[in-house]
């Protein structure tokens, strides 16, 4: 093993941030590479045995103490005691969810950890649960056959959240159409992903906070490629597949596992893809613009201002990180794009040579996977509502999901007056797309933007220094003292906290300010 990839190892905080709250020192020895050799040594790291048992919450709750901690994260219930020292944000975090279910503690956080990788050698087995009435097979082929029943399990969560959505199918003799009413008039393109692969499908809608699941293995083949068109006014999607023989289908499937469910987004889980690198250009010296292409049997467009998550298998381990997609230029709205928008996805990437997961990620080579996942985020589009003034705080790379907010904004918002952009470097040579950023200052003279810097050469004109109420106050002007205005911020977690606590001592409203964390 390289000496970099020992030290990326040791990188913890560049690779998987700890399960729950704020980083603590690690005694020597207990790195993450020291994790992953002992979970490789045999060692029963259960107390099982090697056995999976079914745990009852009377059993759990009885594993409660720093020696004797088991905790449950969907469903399944994990031995963490020899985790404890291992664990960046400390004994005491862990503890918070000891005997108990810490799936809502876990996701308060970042769900996206693998941690089903990281304690696979703790796993004591999953929750027992009362046994379900069995489903009545009849009723399931009925559904399947597009006469869809108002879906019992999804009538409560309807009640609190939206409507409850429902599907049908019809075919002619090449096609089938798969149509989803989803009751709901804001709609659009990127609330649908869907997914195929040999026989499965797999369609999921963005209901407001809430994913709409159908997930079925198709009762015959179909082509590769498909369409996606939405009814906007109506909310309804139809997704039409090319069918492989020109035969009349007596059903459209077997449902999959939560086929027909509505479920709160936070609960839904992350779907992944393989998609492969098609290209990687230098933007900085330690910067490169990735380009991945979906594959042809995928629809994603990730919203403005959502990120989706990366995932690698180093060591024998999964590693995720997340990453927010960005146009393949800034200028990108205000020419052709050199490929396609909905087949391929861009990502500006800090290469960090001791890390873990971005050296990986830069060595491979043209024509290799990666897996990607359904987008996250709570960003809104309705937040641009009449707005008039955007304010855009970013701290090196940081700067990503400013790339489409900006796009965005200056293309569809009629009522906007000025962009301004105030984007904090270490040096000159860290800027990410300079010189695009110069050149719409000249295309759209409602847009301008700062450069400071930490570590300037002293030729340097511009600002330096670090985010401070000074430099916020003389940046942060409205075009009218009641002009609507949006302030959004992005960089390393200190940044991003003092940040918002410099905005609130200047009196900027919660509503006005939107932070974006993964």
């Amino acid at each position: 093993m390289s000496a970099n990839l020992r030290l990326g190892l040791r990188t913890l905080l560049q690779v998987i941030p700890p399960f729950f709250l704020p980083l603590v020192p690690l005694k020597q020895g207990r790195s993450l590479m020291d994790w992953i050799r002992l979970t490789k040594s045999g060692k029963d790291l259960t107390g099982l045995k090697g056995r999976l048992i079914e745990v009852t919450e009377e059993e759990l709750k009885k594993h409660d103490k720093k020696d004797d901690c088991w905790i449950c994260i969907r469903g399944f219930v994990y031995n963490v005691s020899p985790y404890m020292e291992y664990h960046p944000g400390g004994e005491d975090e862990l503890m918070r969810a000891a005997g108990s279910d810490g799936t809502d503690l876990f996701d308060q956080v970042h769900r996206w950890v693998n941690y089903e990788s990281m304690l696979k050698e703790c796993l004591v087995g999953r929750m027992a649960v009362k046994p379900a009435a069995p489903k009545d097979y009849h009723e399931e082929k009925k559904v399947l056959n597009g006469m869809l029943p108002k879906s019992q399990a999804t009538d409560t969560l309807a009640r609190e959240g939206p409507s409850s959505p429902s599907y049908d199918w019809f075919q002619t003799d090449s096609l089938v159409t798969i149509v989803v009413y989803t009751k709901q008039k804001d709609i659009t393109l990127d609330s649908v992903i869907v997914d195929h692969q040999d026989d499965s499908f797999r369609a999921e809608t963005i209901i407001k906070d809430y994913s709409y699941l159908i997930n079925i293995e198709l009762s015959h083949a179909v082509q590769g490629d498909f369409s996606v068109r939405i009814v906007e006014n109506v909310g309804k999607i139809e997704i039409v597949l090319k069918k492989k023989e020109n035969t009349s289908w007596k059903c459209l499937g077997h449902p999959l596992e939560n086929h027909n469910s509505l479920v709160p987004k936070k609960d839904a889980g992350l779907f992944y893809r393989q998609c492969q690198l098609i290209s990687k250009e230098d933007v900085t010296h330690d910067t490169r613009l990735f380009c991945f292409m979906l594959p042809p049997s995928t629809h994603l467009q990730v919203p403005i201002g959502q990120h989706v998550y990366l995932k690698l298998t180093i060591t024998d381990t999964e590693i995720v990180k997340p990453y927010t997609p960005v146009s393949d230029s800034l200028l990108s709205e205000f020419k052709e794009p050199a490929l396609p928008n909905n087949k391929y996805i861009y990502f500006l990437i800090k290469i960090y040579p001791a890390g873990l997961f971005t050296p990986e990620l830069d060595h491979l080579q043209i024509g290799d996977f990666v897996f990607v996942s359904n987008p996250e985020g709570n960003f809104k589009t309705s937040q641009f509502q009449e707005l008039e003034d955007l304010f855009l705080l970013a701290a090196g790379t940081g700067f990503t999901p400013m790339v489409k907010l900006l796009n965005y904004a200056l293309t569809n918002i009629p009522s906007l007056r000025k962009v301004k952009l105030m984007f904090f470097n270490k040096t000159e040579d860290d800027i990410i797309w300079r010189s695009h950023l110069e050149e719409l200052t000249f295309k759209d003279k409602r847009f301008d933007v700062e450069f400071v810097l930490s570590a300037p050469i002293s030729e340097w004109n511009g600002k330096q220094g670090h985010v401070s109420p000074a430099l916020l106050s003389e940046f942060l002007k409205r075009s009218s003292d009641k002009s609507k205005v949006l302030i959004c911020i992005c960089g390393p977690t200190p940044f991003t906290e003092q940040g918002i606590k410099f905005l609130h001592e200047l009196n900027f409203s919660k509503d006005e300010i939107h932070s974006f964390t993964a």
